[in-house]
């Protein structure tokens, strides 16, 4: 069994590895990982979603926001794309109303469960 160090997102994990025949790992020279850009964070002044709010039914990224808070959106209309696992998902108006909040800004990671945007 080898033990291996990896950072995920600036976070140190330690590891056990064993190869299923009970042999050691080769042990290559440590790969230097291409840096990559923080997706904006969520608007400071968001406060806690309402009840009514539309929250996203999985993990991904915000890819496009296509609407602004106070547009009127019909049921159906596509609110939100949002990406995962390298699919497009349109996230619609639940039904006709004004946009009264929107959550979440372009390039955000999102959890599942977290309000993206609400209509009222």
């Amino acid at each position: 069994m080898s033990k291996y160090k990896i950072t995920i997102n600036g976070k140190e994990y330690e590891m056990d590895v064993e190869l299923m025949d009970g042999s050691a790992p080769a042990v290559k020279a440590p790969v230097k990982a291409k840096p990559v850009s923080a997706p904006e964070a969520a608007p400071k002044d968001a406060p806690a979603a309402s009840a009514g709010a539309t929250v996203s039914p999985m993990p991904g990224t915000i890819l496009k926001v296509n609407v602004k808070e106070g547009d009127t959106v019909k049921a159906g209309d596509s609110v939100v794309i949002l990406e995962a696992m390298k699919m497009e998902n349109d996230i619609t108006a639940p039904r006709n109303g004004v946009v009264k909040k929107i959550f979440v800004n372009e390039k955000q990671t999102v959890a599942k469960g977290e309000a993206l945007f609400e209509v009222e």
